[in-house]
């Protein structure tokens, strides 16, 4: 066996490691690895090049957003980006915007209220009933497809504590009929899951990860060329800031609590950061190919200090006033937020090679939210956009103003771009064109 078949075989289904003491630090696709055009993994024996993985990760938002902020007045590729989506400017060739998208799950009768019922029928496509989805969400439905080689099937990530309200407003993934997923809201406990947790030394944050694994990775280097050591060095660095940025959170920010009276008043953006940090380092290493990414709540009840938001909640500000002008420019800068993180987590995928391409090459990600205008809990032209070149045939660059249903792009993305040979989706009856060129 050569050296580049065995550093191929322990990069991604190993990493390196110390197994007395639980710890695991996964491995980047090192140039090593590809062929001499860094398109493809490299074969190796009987083993066939082969591109690398697809992902897909499914963001998401509560409250809907400020139409006449969000939604693009032209469509095609010469849009306007709206005041809520300047932040994706960076990445106008790598996003597709999709206006018009029916839920109609959320108009069947049944339990639940607007919010409830709009939820259940983004993520599942059924009807809320009355605990939780009517069936597995779209996350799932792709990870059973194809996240069982991954270490992680799924990861489920959240942001925002608001810990509030019914089983439907705090999850985003199920793995079938009233079976949460519940999102992962602590980067302790996050880091902790991907890198181990058996060392209290790591765990209390006073001793790195990294010196578990020093002789292993010292071996592995030895074994690298120049341009490789250097990507281990920056691997190894960037795993280093991130335990730093996790001690550096205060002690309360350890444990989910409900808000006082005051409202929840914690520094959100800076989670956030960490959280997205910490799913492309999933992502980048092979340890999941599907995740859901939860900003804020269904009905999302947060203050924003960063923003200078305070008198009022996140979905107050949806219903007090809010289509004078002083509220709309709330909703505005509340959803910009929203855009700047999404754009901070493309900016992260985009940053780390594959090849002679960057993760964000190989991921798809979806934003949504469970409404359109916030106030009226409008279900129907719902905004969404997909990001990334999975499969390297996404039609990008654009905005599309369509008639379809969010079930019809659910199985496009699955068909079109996965090649998941879906049957139906429940609400879809066909798919949506446009999608792929």
């Amino acid at each position: 066996m050569s050296w580049k078949e065995s550093l191929g075989r322990r990069t991604f289904l190993k990493g390196i490691g110390a197994a007395g003491l639980g710890a695991r630090v996964g491995l980047p696709a090192f140039d090593a690895l590809f062929n001499s055009h860094g398109t493809a993994y490299a074969a190796a024996g009987k083993v066939a090049e082969r591109a690398p993985e697809s992902r897909f990760v499914l963001w998401f938002n509560g409250n809907g957003v400020p139409e006449r902020y969000w939604i693009p007045a032209n469509t095609g590729r010469e849009y306007t980006l709206t005041p809520c989506l300047r932040p994706l400017a960076p990445f106008r060739d790598d996003i597709h915007i999709i206006t018009g998208l029916d839920n109609p799950a959320a108009r069947m009768p049944g339990p639940g209220n607007d919010h409830h019922r709009s939820m259940s029928g983004l993520m599942t496509g059924t009807s809320f009933t009355g605990r939780g989805a009517g069936g597995p969400s779209f996350d799932q439905v792709v990870a059973g497809r194809i996240g069982g080689a991954s270490r992680f099937r799924s990861l489920q990530i959240g942001v925002c504590q608001e810990s509030h309200g019914e089983s439907i407003q705090r999850n985003m993934s199920w793995a079938g009929y009233d079976r949460a997923l519940p999102p992962e809201l602590i980067p302790q406990n996050l880091f902790d899951r991907l890198f181990g947790a058996k060392d209290l030394g790591w765990v209390n944050r006073k001793k790195s990860i990294l010196d578990a694994v020093r002789e292993e990775a010292a071996e592995l280097e030895s074994a690298l060329g120049a341009a490789d050591k250097a990507r281990l060095d920056e691997h190894l660095s960037s795993i280093r800031d991130l335990e730093r940025a996790i001690a550096s959170l205060p002690p309360e920010y350890k444990e989910a609590s409900e808000p006082d009276a005051g409202g929840d008043l914690r520094d959100y953006p800076r989670i956030a950061k960490i959280q997205s940090d910490l799913l492309v380092q999933a992502l980048a290493t092979g340890q999941t190919r599907v995740a859901s990414y939860m900003l804020t709540k269904c009905q999302s009840l947060v203050r924003m200090p960063w923003l200078g938001y305070t008198a009022l909640r996140h979905h107050d500000y949806t219903h007090t006033n809010s289509y004078s002008p002083e509220a709309q420019r709330i909703m505005r800068d509340i959803c910009r937020w929203h855009v700047e993180e999404f754009a901070y987590f493309l900016a992260k995928l985009r940053s780390v090679r594959e090849g002679d391409r960057t993760l964000l090459d190989s991921t798809l990600v979806l934003f949504v939210h469970e409404h359109a205008e916030a106030n009226i809990h409008k279900n129907n032209g719902l905004p969404a956009i997909i990001a990334g070149h999975t499969g390297g045939h996404v039609a990008t660059g654009l905005h599309t103003k369509t008639t379809g249903t969010m079930a019809e792009l659910y199985l496009s993305i699955a068909n079109d771009i996965f090649d998941l040979d879906l049957e139906s989706v429940p609400t879809a009856a066909k798919k949506l064109p446009g999608i792929i060129v």
